[in-house]
């Protein structure tokens, strides 16, 4: 018999890197995630299954990252980019060989270890899975190791987007992009950035939308379900540094728990909450496992290469003293915190099977990219929670429809506005650094809803392909990366650069619609920069209405 379920959801997103800069923000960040999280991920998912453990991963991918992984240009890149770090890699071998100009046995034996380990992915990238992680994740999906969840088209930020006829798009073209890749409809979705905005007299919610498209259920924290306050632990281990949570004062506990699902009231759709003190082990900056000492540093590369050869020592410890990394005692500590892990789940679903009497749940949600890129040994890591969770325990690892198919939701919940961010609301992504985006966005929403309006029969020639391009840039524009990463500071300038430059296009393109003059050259030049979702169409932004009582999708003319 079962203790009860453990879902183990992995959040996959990127913004749009093609073509837009290379480094130290752009391609190349898509190329690091592609070597160190997603090639390895799909490796772990493949030796579990040969050893006949289906993973039971729930593996969200962004459309627009999705629309990368398949994108033949980015192939390319990421090709060249491997071979590149492969000849790093032996250039270090021969400088610190015995008769190199810097030898040093230590580093030779981890520039051997980096340069099999790149060879490795090369190979895996290439022969494995066919240069095509599309298909490679849609073939264990449809063997049953994992089930793959959509988001929002661009990971545009749902709540503060203007017109409901972007949250249709968003959504829209979210699950067309999934049906195309995958071969099958979604049944989850993640919320961008967990953002969530209940109905109001004047708006729908939107689980109005998911309904339409098709969705089951969506993910939440914790303290969306239980109430009270957040937790000041996240997130010190992400890419641009460190948002932790704040109080959150004014709402006070609900007497509810993240060991069950729930239905939301007005819709058949269910959401679940990630565990709170099961994550804190992973995302605590304190206790959480990536910042032991013996894991490998992210920040600290060498001068030459650019590669990793120290380990992160101490929380305190400056760049300059970092010690040399041994990749045998971080493989150790993995099989310790494996174990620590795999047996604290076992312990709170036992606990809470004696106080209830019946199995219950425990979902933990993390950023795919936290594991391998940011934690190199977390991928490792997660095949050993896996594999234990199996041998080792009474836990029932599921994915997330299939935990809902077994145990449907016994009761219905009614959830606040809230997000992931800093104090549980909007401000990370509205704030006196941002808040100039957001008429920008608005006056964009209605623009782009008077174009499908005026053109609505449109559909091929230049004008089809114009409106099209529109739709694209519009949906970039509204990406929740953009405002995000002007709150947090490190990519600020590259990501107003990347807000400015959709912006114009999208302005440059309502001109040429508005004139009735498409300049075929300029067209082709900005459908080679943005060629994401190549079959959207510009009526998915017709205006609609979404009062609580009315049909959704409904066109107004």
């Amino acid at each position: 018999m079962s203790i009860g379920s453990f879902v183990l959801m992995l959040h996959s997103h990127l913004p749009f890197y093609r073509k837009a800069g290379m480094w130290p923000f752009g391609e190349e960040n898509f190329y690091e995630c592609v070597a160190e999280c997603y090639v390895p991920i799909l490796n772990i998912v493949d030796e579990l299954w040969q050893e006949g453990i289906p993973a039971k991963l729930t593996i969200g991918i962004t459309p627009i990252l999705a629309e990368q992984m398949a994108d033949e240009h980015l192939a390319h890149g990421f090709i060249k980019y491997i071979n590149l770090r492969i000849k790093a890699a032996e250039k270090d071998e021969a400088r610190f060989s015995p008769r190199g100009e810097s030898p040093n046995p230590t580093l030779l034996q981890l520039a051997r270890f980096n340069l099999s380990w790149f060879q490795k992915t090369l190979d895996d990238y290439q022969n494995k899975y066919g240069k095509n992680l599309i298909a490679a994740f849609a073939k264990f999906q449809k063997l049953g190791a994992i089930e793959i969840t959509t988001s929002a088209a661009t990971h545009g930020f749902s709540p503060l987007l203007y017109t409901d006829s972007s949250l249709r798009c968003q959504f829209k073209v979210g699950v067309d992009s999934y049906k195309r890749h995958f071969g099958q409809a979604p049944k989850g979705i993640w919320l961008p950035e967990c953002a969530y905005r209940p109905a109001t007299e004047e708006r729908a919610g939107l689980e109005k939308w998911l309904h339409e498209f098709g969705l089951k259920y969506f993910f939440t924290e914790s303290f969306v379900i239980e109430g009270g306050k957040t937790v000041e632990v996240r997130k010190d281990f992400g890419p641009y540094g460190s948002i932790q949570y704040l109080p959150v004062s004014g709402r006070p506990a609900t007497g509810l728990t993240t060991h069950e699902a729930y239905w939301l009231k007005e819709y058949p759709v269910a959401v679940m909450g990630r565990h709170e003190q099961a994550g804190y082990q992973v995302w605590s900056a304190e206790h959480g496992y990536p910042g032991d000492a013996n894991y490998r540093e992210f920040h600290k590369k060498d001068d030459q290469s650019g590669l990793h050869y120290w380990r992160l020592t101490s929380k305190t410890t400056d760049l300059g003293a970092k010690e040399y990394y041994n990749p045998e005692a971080a493989a150790n500590r993995v099989a310790e915190n494996s174990d620590h892990f795999v047996g604290l789940v076992q312990q709170i679903l036992t606990d809470r099977l004696k106080e209830t009497g019946e199995p219950s749940l425990l979902m933990v949600s993390f950023d795919t990219e936290l594991f391998g890129h940011w934690w190199f040994e977390g991928v490792t890591w997660i095949k050993e929670v896996i594999r234990k969770m199996k041998h080792y325990t009474a836990v029932k690892m599921e994915t997330a429809s299939e935990y809902l198919e077994n145990t449907p939701p016994k009761h219905a919940i009614e959830l606040p506005e809230s997000s992931w961010g800093a104090g549980g609301h909007w401000q990370v992504w509205l704030n006196k650094d941002t808040e100039w985006m957001w008429p920008i966005i608005h006056e964009s929403e209605e623009i782009m809803e008077r174009l499908a309006h005026d053109h609505k029969d449109a559909d091929g020639g230049l004008h089809g392909r114009a409106l099209r391009q529109a739709t694209r840039e519009l949906l970039l524009l509204e990406s929740s990366d953009w405002p995000f990463l002007v709150t947090t500071g490190q990519a600020k300038d590259y990501a107003i650069e990347r807000f400015e430059g959709h912006l114009n296009r999208f302005r440059e393109l309502t001109a040429m619609l508005d004139s009735g003059l498409i300049v075929e050259k300029r067209l082709k030049e900005l459908e080679d920069i943005d060629n994401c979702f190549p079959d959207v169409c510009h009526r998915c932004f017709l205006p609609v209405t979404t009062t609580p009582g009315a049909q959704v999708g409904t066109a107004v003319s």
